[in-house]
């Protein structure tokens, strides 16, 4: 007959020990938190500053975090990784904040200087947020957000993999949104038009496997 293995008993300060261990476990997950809860509400300040001064860009931030949460479920992504993207795409434009109200709202035709001057809000956005430090890659999504798989992006031209994927989720629901919604210098082109400018773009400009989740979000019934 087989011996019953011996009991292993734990002495108090064993005991001790593990308590003493498990306490400051749960201290260090409480102190993240609190952390994760103050860089949220300065995302939060960020983004009523912007609804103060230009409501226009503010409520076009809010409706591409919407869009982009939405592609990140398609994708498969967790709760965990999709709060940060959703938080990024929020102040996706920040750097707007550089550039002047008034070629912002014009309603014409940007001049070439004019362009460059809004395109500079990629990197505008990413010298405000880069020095914060966030547990997410908020900056990184911020700068690359108008990067393109082929290297055309802006501001640094990365190319594929160069761009992290949270930014390239972000490029697709941007390009949706601001051709299916209107602009101060055009009307708006539809959602149909949108969906086929990613179409076009897929796979040279824009990641393949966020247009086709896009898709899917359509198939679904989801409006976008």
């Amino acid at each position: 007959m087989r011996a019953n293995p011996p009991k292993v008993s734990i002495s108090a300060n064993e005991a001790a020990i593990r308590d003493e261990s498990e306490i400051q476990i749960h201290e260090k997950e409480l102190t993240q938190e609190r952390l994760n809860c103050s860089f949220r509400a300065t995302i939060e300040a960020m983004v009523k500053t912007m609804e103060l001064r230009d409501p226009y860009t503010a409520g076009h931030q809010k409706k591409v975090a919407k869009i982009s949460m939405a592609i990140a479920h398609q994708l498969g992504w967790s709760a965990e990784r999709i709060e940060p993207l959703y938080l990024g795409a929020m102040v996706h434009d920040i750097g707007k904040m550089a550039v002047p109200s008034e070629i912002l709202i014009k309603p014409t035709h940007l001049s070439d200087l004019e362009m460059q001057m809004v395109q500079g809000h990629a990197e505008a956005g990413y010298q405000m947020l880069k020095d914060i430090p966030f547990p997410w890659p908020i900056a990184e999504m911020v700068h690359q957000h108008h990067e393109r798989l082929d290297g055309t992006g802006y501001p640094k031209g990365l190319k594929g993999e160069q761009i992290c994927e949270e930014a390239r989720v972000i490029a697709v629901a941007d390009t949706i949104e601001a051709m299916a919604n209107n602009r101060p210098y055009r009307p708006a082109k539809g959602l149909a038009a949108a969906m086929e400018e990613i179409r076009a773009e897929s796979g040279e400009k824009l990641d393949s496997k966020i247009v086709q989740a896009a898709y899917r979000l359509l198939d679904s019934g989801n409006e976008l």
